[in-house]
């Protein structure tokens, strides 16, 4: 990366990035899936390639603050079922990325979120009507559990867009808001730092990237605040709402860009 073109970013374009970390804070603790228009205004104000590695860190940052925020409510036997199918996923990224350009990447992941939001809903409303949530612990419930692992993976390898697909699972398996937020921030925790060394070593981060992070980190920490105030705020039915409204609206961003 090029990481000088990041010193000539405009007061306008710092601002945005500014508002982009905010959100990133508020959907860690409040309503995630929401940082995916954070994903979409870093890759407008940076360099496509660069944005991916100074978004990472501050990603890290909203991780952070979410698991100490929301530690004990964290479902381990979840995340042990999930993280063998992300690496899998993560692999098959790595694969689709060999030949894929820009635009067909764009593309999968925007189609792969509306059908993970579109499913999502249909199972609300079978759920609501006549059954509840699969457990993870049946094998309907494991096989389901695999193959968002398995999306989630590949979406977070290839355009840093797992947490719409894992928020789509979370929901499915009827995950409540602080079990919701506590299982996702180890979830999301645990992924991104283990991208850290491969961004590092493709140039992505580095010293000059890592000052700009250190920036912007300092807006993660009020948009923290403002979702821990507003999630106790916010009834379930809301709360699920938002997430997949957030989820359809990072996929719409995915198709036109």
């Amino acid at each position: 990366m090029n990481t000088m073109t990041l010193w000539d970013i405009s007061l306008w374009g710092f601002a945005a990035l500014a508002v982009a970390a905010l959100l990133v804070g508020f959907s860690k603790t409040a309503v995630s899936g929401a940082n995916t228009v954070s994903l979409a205004v870093f890759a407008a104000v940076l360099p496509a390639r660069a944005s991916t590695g100074v978004l990472l860190p501050v990603l890290i940052v909203g991780d952070v603050l979410a698991v100490l925020i929301y530690r004990r409510h964290a479902h381990w036997p979840t995340l042990w079922r999930l993280f063998p199918a992300v690496a899998a996923g993560v692999v098959l990224g790595t694969l689709f990325l060999v030949w894929a350009d820009d635009g067909v990447v764009r593309t999968s992941i925007g189609a792969i979120l509306l059908l993970m939001a579109a499913v999502t809903v249909w199972r609300r409303r079978t759920a609501d009507r006549s059954e509840e949530p699969d457990s993870v612990a049946t094998r309907a419930g494991r096989m389901k559990a695999r193959s968002y692992g398995v999306l989630g993976g590949f979406t977070t390898m290839v355009a840093n867009a797992g947490g719409p697909v894992m928020s789509m699972y979370l929901l499915s398996a009827g995950f409540r808001k602080l079990g919701f937020l506590g299982t996702s921030a180890f979830f999301f925790l645990i992924v991104n730092v283990s991208k850290v060394p491969f961004s590092a070593g493709l140039g992505l981060i580095d010293g000059r990237s890592l000052l700009l992070d250190a920036a912007l980190a300092l807006f993660v920490v009020p948009g923290a605040m403002i979702g821990t105030w507003a999630v106790n705020r916010i009834n379930q039915r809301v709360f699920e709402q938002l997430v997949i409204a957030a989820t359809v609206l990072g996929a719409v961003q995915l198709l036109l860009r």
